[in-house]
């Protein structure tokens, strides 16, 4: 199933209260310059539905739903700010308010599910802050990264733990009881685009990079990784852990590719590739309250809706 977005899509995130919604950031232009349009769409049996939509001044590359209130989005902009939205208020009142600390990009954002006040936010002025909603500006400025940080996620199991993947090719892991990281880990020999945990075992986790490869590590034993996923032709944009699966992982491409992956197989481990995206496949979510529903966004202003059973992605 597919939805046309305004501009080209960065970033699809289900909803972790209504099963069937879901965020999708937009920009204009790939990004480069231009505007951009926060969607939110209902999936239905007849379709997809926008529910509602909000524009800004500049690009939008990721966004993130509250923890602790259904209608509160936060969205990730390219003037560096954070916005947040609250889809129950009037249109005149959005957005509700706005963080604005980072001085370039800011490209990633997650939403802690213990401390549900708590969110991260990543930039490409190589820092990753952490906010409350609660709070006026940011609670703490991790640095260190020496390049663009694409991404941060909290561990699903412990609320101060997070990781963050950066153009420096290291990914890190920080603790918030402590100054700095506790892992620096060399996970590629050129920048990393992504990372995720995996939901079953936090000591797992997922790197993807430029180098068109997959590594899953134990973050336990750095010196090298458990395994290499080898299949996309372009950089890996996007990876991320089923919530229902332990050894499920899903990665999106430049190669236009979504992918699924059988972590634990002891050959091939590349269980389907879908090419719905006839652009880069940037963005990239499992929804949590619908087992085997995935979502991809893609720079050719689409979303695309379906099941990890199915072949084909049908529109």
């Amino acid at each position: 199933m597919r939805a046309k977005t305004a501009f080209n899509a960065c970033s699809a995130r289900w909803s972790p209260f209504h099963e069937g919604r879901i965020a999708v950031s937009t920009a204009q232009n790939f990004g480069i310059i231009g505007n951009g349009r926060q969607h939110v769409f209902d999936v239905t049996p007849t379709g997809i539905v926008e529910v509602a939509a909000f524009d800004t001044l500049d690009g939008l590359y990721d966004c993130a739903w509250s923890e602790e209130n259904e209608n509160i989005l936060l969205a990730a902009s390219g003037d560096g700010s954070i916005k947040v939205y609250d889809l129950g208020a009037p249109p005149q009142a959005n957005p509700l308010r706005q963080f604005k600390e980072h001085k370039h990009e800011c490209c990633s954002l997650s939403a802690n599910m213990h401390k549900r006040d708590l969110f991260l936010s990543s930039s490409w002025d190589d820092t990753v802050k952490l906010w409350s909603l609660n709070q006026p500006g940011s609670v703490r400025t991790f640095t260190g990264h020496t390049y663009c940080v694409y991404q941060a996620v909290w561990n699903p199991g412990a609320a101060d733990v997070f990781l963050s993947a950066s153009g420096d090719t290291t990914v890190r892991i920080w603790d918030l009881r402590h100054a700095g990281p506790t892992v620096t880990l060399p996970a590629h020999a050129f920048e990393v685009l992504t990372a995720d945990w995996c939901k079953y075992n936090d000591c797992i986790i997922a790197t993807g990079s430029v180098d068109k490869t997959i590594k899953l590590w134990d973050v336990r034993m750095t010196q090298r990784e458990l395994r290499t996923l080898q299949g996309h032709g372009y950089a890996v944009r996007r990876v991320m852990f089923s919530p229902h699966s332990e050894n499920l992982l899903a990665s999106c491409s430049y190669d236009m590719t979504v992918k699924l992956w059988d972590t634990a197989a002891p050959g091939n481990p590349l269980l389907r590739s879908w090419e719905h995206h006839s652009e880069f496949a940037v963005g990239l979510d499992f929804s949590v309250l619908r087992e085997g529903m995935l979502a991809s966004a893609g720079w050719d202003e689409s979303v695309w809706v379906w099941n990890q059973a199915e072949q084909v992605a049908t529109p």
